[in-house]
């Protein structure tokens, strides 16, 4: 619940509005002149204030500099409310910061939706969002208030996805970006030979297919489902929302999407320069991390599939995973393989 500060030296106004802004939803702190709201301000910070400028004591123009002056108080949203009308008092409310000017007398529409207003422009992006949680969901939501975003979708339907179905192939248009709720999506890219290349495997709380609507191109691979799977897509135009119509909006997101660029310019690199026990002892660990990292993880992925992430014969990968094996790294089953000495394995394959 958003707590307001209604500073206002009129018993029956300050009354009165305390009691609309309090059947709307919020919390009400209340202040019969600045002195005491600066007081009530300090004790519980506001998330927005509402203040006369014309009171005892300490005028509206000496609480908002009190604000813009102290750590703690500076950047709350500030209205004015006042029953002067002359343009200099407006300016020089505005000048010191004030982020909008109601005149009395106002209706409750009015100030509700100068609010609501003031709220979702100051509202902010968290650093971090559990997107295998639900934080698509808030992160979507959230967006949609900082950038006020009011054509973003807010149909967050589930689509089932079976195992091996196509999602999109090579060479399609990109029409959307894609959230992993449930299982694994691989990313394949076929050689001039036929043989299959795994460029990414995404989890829960991960997107995929973004590269393409960034670069304007087709999709330069394809995605099939290595389980089944549950997804929810993002359509073109609420990507590039997200993207362009607010800058916090669009450094966020593009953060959320950082890291699978940068790990897919580091397997690209290990293929080209690394050897197949590297590769396969990087590709392990990946997975490892990604099934929880915990000490019974397990990773689940076909010898086929694994060997089309490392970019080798699946006779050369079964070799590999068989010496490993055998040094006590790893244990093998035939659904199934599990890392019993994670630091080991890293320092294997030099």
């Amino acid at each position: 619940m958003k707590t307001i500060l209604l500073i206002e030296d009129s018993e029956f106004i300050r009354e009165n509005t305390a009691e609309i802004l309090e059947l709307a939803g919020y919390h009400v702190l209340t202040a019969e002149n600045g002195k005491l709201g600066v007081e009530q301000a300090l004790a519980h910070k506001p998330d927005l204030v509402v203040c006369d400028i014309m009171m005892p004591v300490l005028d509206g123009y000496g609480v908002l500099q009190i604000f813009n002056q102290n750590p703690q108080l500076s950047g709350v949203p500030f209205i004015f409310l006042t029953a002067k009308t002359e343009r200099t008092d407006m300016r020089r409310g505005m000048e010191l910061g004030a982020d909008d000017y109601l005149t009395k007398p106002f209706d409750e529409t009015e100030l509700l939706s100068a609010i609501t207003s003031r709220l979702n422009r100051f509202r902010h992006l968290k650093p971090e969002y559990d997107l295998q949680g639900e934080g698509l969901g808030e992160f979507l939501d959230d967006a949609r208030a900082v950038g006020n975003l009011e054509s973003l979708s807010a149909d967050r339907k589930v689509y089932s996805i079976r195992k091996k179905q196509d999602i999109y192939l090579e060479g399609e248009e990109p029409s959307r970006i894609y959230f992993v709720k449930a299982g694994r999506i691989k990313t394949v890219k076929a050689t001039a030979g036929g043989k299959e290349l795994i460029t990414g495997l995404y989890g829960p709380g991960e997107f995929f297919g973004y590269l393409p609507l960034l670069e304007h191109t087709p999709h330069s691979d394809s995605a099939v489902a290595v389980d089944d799977s549950e997804l929810v897509y993002i359509p073109r135009d609420d990507f590039s929302q997200l993207l362009l119509r607010n800058p916090e909006v669009g450094q966020q997101f593009i953060r959320l999407l950082a890291g699978r660029v940068s790990e897919r310019e580091q397997q690209l690199l290990g293929m080209a320069y690394n050897s197949i026990r590297r590769r396969v002892a990087d590709t392990l660990l990946r997975m490892h991390e990604q099934a929880g990292g915990t000490a019974d993880a397990t990773i689940q992925l076909s010898r086929d599939d694994m060997a089309a992430m490392v970019g080798t014969a699946p006779e050369s990968l079964i070799r590999t995973l068989s010496e490993f094996k055998q040094d006590g790294l790893i244990e093998l089953t035939p659904k199934n393989i599990r890392v019993l000495h994670p630091e080991k394995l890293r320092q294997a394959h030099w």
